[in-house]
């Protein structure tokens, strides 16, 4: 895993500011705490009343986070971003992220991966099974027969605890107990979400061990920067510094191979529209429905980070630029999207209306010897941060 030291994020940041999937085991809610309509920095559907509540004995809030240009509102359980309001071409606000309007939904849902923080090891891992030290690990199979994004009761199934030092900062903790989910090690994790003012959603994510474990940590936002119910993200110009991504088998387990993009329709390299290529003859796409893949970043740089990927809305303008300090990006596109929720907006979550690109190392990390490791040990600090920073056409 890659060490970071805070003396280089500090140089990284000072250089930007000078530059201009499922749980069947529903969570009970035990009671809700009075509330009020909240008082949001601009005008909102969300209410507080909607999301304060106790769960699993602990309390639940809606957490507001304003920058000069964004603004966000995060849930503490799950540590789900709820909605994220940045810009359009005319000045506007537009929710780029797509949510529900109530803790209720989050819970109850079928989809529950809408904006959470992910871990303890994002995407999948092949049969719930991997070895770390002679000693074989079992995690409940929860997508089909993998385990996808922690297991049956992953990171966004919790309650965090939750603190706001200012009005741009949130800073979420949670401690995973030793065999959660069938993965070894009290692990102790602290995600810093915070909003700069360049137009940046900054996420740093920290965790130690008293034991050698497996660590993946990620977000979950699935993004429309034309705004959520706006309809097909196909139309968005993606654009993605990879010159390689890792092929899957039909459970969506990579191979072990790293297959170049260049004459296939995983080749972003050039800016075009998500759809341009997606129905396209290819067994990789007939295996993920379409884009479910993780995409090998080949180190172009941008504020001494990795720059993995440039987003466009269409139809407002919104540029959303990627940046990060892991090897990979998982590009979804939201091919198993299908009208089954209600979003925040009063729109369904219709096939393909947003995408997540989720920094990341490669999938089934553990189970593949020649993909970078996630494996964390006693003593070492896992510490990464993936920045999201929005512009205008």
């Amino acid at each position: 895993m890659r060490r970071i030291k805070c003396s280089q994020i500090l140089v990284v940041f000072a250089i930007m500011a000078m530059s201009a999937c499922k749980n069947a085991n529903k969570k009970e809610i035990i009671s809700e705490t009075a509330g009020t309509n909240m008082q949001t920095p601009m005008e909102s559907t969300l209410q507080q009343n909607n999301f304060d509540t106790i769960i699993d004995g602990r309390a639940v809030k809606l957490y507001w986070l304003e920058s000069k240009d964004l603004k966000m509102a995060i849930t503490n359980y799950g540590g789900r971003i709820v909605t994220l309001l940045a810009p359009d071409q005319n000045g506007n606000y537009v929710d780029v992220s797509i949510g529900y309007s109530n803790i209720k939904d989050y819970v109850d849902s079928a989809e529950t991966y809408f904006g959470a923080t992910i871990g303890r090891v994002g995407n999948r891992i092949a049969k719930g099974k991997f070895s770390l030290d002679g000693t074989e690990y079992s995690v409940l199979p929860n997508n089909n027969e993998n385990a996808l994004h922690g297991g049956e009761n992953g990171f966004q199934d919790k309650v965090w605890e939750a603190e706001q030092p200012d009005a741009k900062t949130l800073i979420l903790r949670y401690t995973s107990p030793d065999m959660e989910e069938g993965f070894p090690g009290n692990l102790t994790v602290k995600v810093t979400y915070s909003l700069t003012d360049t137009k940046a959603v900054r996420m740093e994510y920290e965790a130690t061990t008293d034991k050698a474990t497996v660590v993946n940590l990620t977000n979950h936002t699935y993004f429309n920067l034309n705004g959520e119910g706006s309809g097909s993200i196909l139309n968005h110009s993606l654009q993605l510094n990879a010159d390689q991504f890792t092929p899957v088998d039909q459970g969506l387990i990579p191979t072990g191979e790293l297959k170049d993009v260049q004459g296939t329709p995983f080749d972003f390299i050039e800016a075009h529209a998500i759809g341009e290529y997606i129905e396209q003859e290819d067994q990789q796409l007939a295996y993920g429905g379409g884009y479910d893949h993780n995409f090998v970043l080949n180190g172009t740089k941008s504020y001494g980070m990795n720059h993995a990927a440039t987003v466009i809305g269409d139809k407002s303008g919104i540029v959303m630029d990627v940046y990060t300090q892991e090897p990979g990006v998982q590009f979804y596109c939201g091919n198993f999207m299908a009208s089954a929720n209600t979003l925040k907006s009063g729109a369904k979550d219709d096939y393909r209306t947003a995408f997540c690109l989720e920094t990341q190392h490669y999938p089934d990390s553990p189970n593949q010897p020649d993909f970078p490791s996630i494996t964390l040990r006693p003593g070492d600090v896992y510490h990464t941060v993936s920045v999201y920073q929005f512009s205008v056409k």
